[in-house]
């Protein structure tokens, strides 16, 4: 049995409010579908939350347009602590989420009209495609790009679906291409470029030189959700002039404010974990066989790239596609390649919220 990534299933996002940002998220990126939302205890992270067991709610959210969604997440034992330092290009961790938009003109045009914080003008990556930076209210970083492949085409104006990926910072590519390229597969470079690029003028400390490095991966994904989670790209980022990089999470906890994890629905865990480890990637976490979210279980477990940015991995047992029939899918049977029903998963879109 081979591991199978099945694609990005969701970036987590640190925030001081969940709701009120989940209002902004659905108004500006239309991820407006809940998959869960659920208050509890976190008992298993503690090695990430000061060595405490710490509460929080959290609220998963994806956009029928396709690609990853948000975990929202809030700490309701403590409070949301931000950088104490101004997070600027180059430095450690995951930087900015990659939002996909089949026409990434009438998205910024969108986005402009509704009064977001939008950073710069509509620029060109290295490889040509035209793209955008906009800014949420608690000042995580969103890269709009050109992403065609739809899952299915909603009546939201912007244009835009979920994750289509994420920039990280890191401090020595090789190291960690050993990672995303060699096992999580992306392993297609579609440029590979050091300068001082015109499309980061805008970011902070976006005026100094840095390489920077965008992998997607060759084969399609497969897996009970591929074909909603879609294809995505991970833009690695290195400093070249800089030598104060800092890790954006230096000092804070797990869950704390900004992007706190980048999350693949995996099949085959224990493939995973075999290979993970032989390649210098212990799991640090592992809920073991099945966990309980209330509406969603099943395991999962983090690594840490080079730099220690977190990278979880879920195998999704069981999901809730309409809660109030009682109606949920278990998947631990299934083909694990095969991807689950086109109606099937298009009915997870009556979780919408307005």
């Amino acid at each position: 049995m081979e591991k199978i990534i099945c694609g990005i299933q969701q970036i987590g996002i640190g925030v001081p409010d969940v709701q009120e940002i989940w209002k902004w998220y659905r108004k500006f990126f239309g991820v407006d579908v809940r998959i869960f939302e659920e208050a509890a205890e976190a008992p298993l992270m503690t090695r990430y939350t000061g060595d405490k067991v710490q509460a929080r709610t959290a609220t998963l959210a994806l956009s029928m347009e396709g690609g990853g969604g948000f975990e929202i997440w809030q700490y309701t034992s403590r409070d949301t602590e931000k950088a104490k330092f101004e997070i600027q290009l180059g430095d450690l961790g995951l930087y900015i989420c990659r939002i996909k938009s089949r026409d990434v003109k009438a998205s910024y045009e969108f986005m402009k009209s509704k009064g977001a914080k939008v950073l710069g003008d509509l620029k060109k990556t290295p490889h040509g495609e035209p793209h955008f930076f906009v800014e949420d209210p608690n000042g995580n970083i969103f890269n709009v790009v050109q992403e065609h492949t739809v899952f299915q085409k909603t009546k939201f104006e912007g244009k835009t679906g979920g994750a289509a990926g994420v920039m990280i910072g890191v401090s020595d590519i090789a190291a960690a291409k050993k990672l995303y390229a060699d096992i999580l597969g992306y392993s297609t470079v579609e440029y590979d470029e050091t300068d001082v690029f015109d499309c980061f003028s805008d970011l902070p400390h976006g005026d100094k030189k840095v390489r920077r490095v965008l992998l997607s991966h060759p084969e399609k994904r497969e897996g009970p959700f591929a074909p909603l989670l879609g294809p995505t790209k991970i833009e690695l980022v290195q400093a070249i002039e800089r030598t104060d990089a800092k890790k954006i999470f230096k000092d804070r906890f797990w869950g704390d404010w900004g992007f706190i994890h980048l999350c693949f629905d995996v099949r085959n865990m224990d493939e995973l974990q075999k290979e993970c480890e032989a390649a210098g990637f212990p799991f640090t976490v592992d809920s073991g066989s099945t966990f309980d979210m209330g509406e969603a279980g099943g395991r999962f477990s983090y690594i840490e790239d080079p730099d220690g940015s977190w990278i979880e991995f879920v195998e999704t047992h069981k999901v809730p596609v309409m809660k109030k029939l009682g109606w949920y899918i278990n998947l631990k049977n299934r083909n694990p390649k095969k991807a689950l029903p086109t109606w099937m998963l298009k009915a997870m879109g009556m979780n919408r919220v307005k």
